[in-house]
């Protein structure tokens, strides 16, 4: 047997090993995921023996994240500061709208992309990369927040503190936990993946035929602009990233969506939006995409957000070139808890 680790990072065969190997039949797998996916303590899994509950907490096996704090937005967001086993420290955000609730999800305790723009990296303020965080990290944010709202969470976006292509294994790992029957059963196809743009990766997502939303953070039309606000363009360049994104519809089939985040000054202007909408049309002619304009909420440093007008008006010059767009609706700002606000290490 794998040495012991979290419960939750394990799937059905590896924790039937484990309760196996301390003398617990088969049949006590179910019951024991079944109580984990509650969020419940040991001391609340009634159906299971005292000395099996004992056992796993002497192995010390069994965690899920601490709420440090819980703070609520008057829009209806709620923000998580959850605290790992090792100190470690991540934020999470549940999000309400009409037709049910969504989780903003972190995959690692920083992140090493770098982005000028975002209180994630160092850049922004942020703590710097620490280390990656496991699947059942992820699971548990998911399960202590759906547990301390009341309420299922039926909807899942890898866009927290992280990059979550920068922890493939993961990330997968967690997906398919979260989708599992026996598990969270949220439908993978109300799970959006965003990342900064890691080409390889993305043709990578490709092959696991997983009917999950591709979102690519691209903020800029070429690459002048966007090595300046994102480090990781000199790795993979724009027409890199958008041919990795083409190559991922033509696999999977699945809408992609293009984040764009509007900097004054710096991405949002006429020239921009026309050289946008040629760059998507030469690469996404013909498919069906989608560009989520975000207005920059404020995390300190040398950017400030486009004027609404200016917002406006880059939308309206996308839609007259024929390009799907649309302006994001920032929640949670007030607690700092909108897109690109998230801090790892977060007091």
């Amino acid at each position: 047997m794998e040495k012991l680790t979290n419960l939750l990072d394990m799937n059905h065969a590896w924790l039937s090993e484990y309760l196996t190997s301390i003398g617990q039949p088969t049949y006590r797998t179910a019951q024991l995921y079944n109580w984990m996916m509650q969020g419940a303590a040991l001391g609340e899994m009634s159906n299971l023996p005292k000395a099996m509950r004992e056992r796993i907490a002497a192995d010390g096996v069994y965690t899920l994240p601490k709420v440090v704090t819980k703070q609520t937005s008057k829009d209806g967001t709620t923000k998580f500061l959850f605290e790992l086993a090792d100190g470690e420290r991540v934020e999470s955000v549940v999000m309400k709208y009409r037709h049910g609730n969504s989780i903003c999800v972190s995959t690692q305790a920083g992140c090493r992309m770098g982005c000028k723009f975002c209180a994630s990296s160092d850049h922004g303020g942020g703590a710097k990369f620490s280390r990656n965080l496991t699947s059942g990290e992820m699971l548990g944010q998911v399960i202590v927040a759906q547990r301390e709202i009341g309420e299922r969470i039926g909807g899942i976006v890898l866009m927290g503190v992280g990059e979550p292509l920068d922890n493939y294994d993961n990330v997968l790992g967690f997906i398919r936990a979260a989708g599992a029957e026996n598990g969270l059963n949220i439908s993978l196809r109300s799970v959006a993946l965003s990342t900064c743009g890691l080409a390889d990766k993305i043709r990578q997502l490709a092959e696991e035929e997983l009917p999950i939303t591709l979102s690519v953070s691209l903020h800029a039309p070429d690459d002048h602009i966007r090595s300046e606000i994102m480090p990781i363009n000199a790795r993979w360049g724009v027409d890199e990233v958008l041919a990795a994104t083409r190559d991922y519809f033509r696999a999977t089939g699945r809408r992609v969506s293009f984040e764009y985040l509007m900097l004054a000054g710096v991405n949002d202007g006429d020239n921009q939006a026309n050289d946008l909408a040629e760059k998507l049309q030469k690469y996404m002619r013909d498919m069906p995409y989608h560009v989520n304009l975000i207005p920059w909420n404020d995390v300190g440093g040398r950017f400030a957000p486009s004027h609404p007008a200016a917002v406006s008006r880059f939308n309206e010059r996308l839609r007259r070139h024929g390009v799907n767009s649309t302006v994001r609706r920032s929640l949670g700002t007030d607690i700092a808890a909108a897109c690109g606000q998230l801090r790892a290490g977060a007091k």
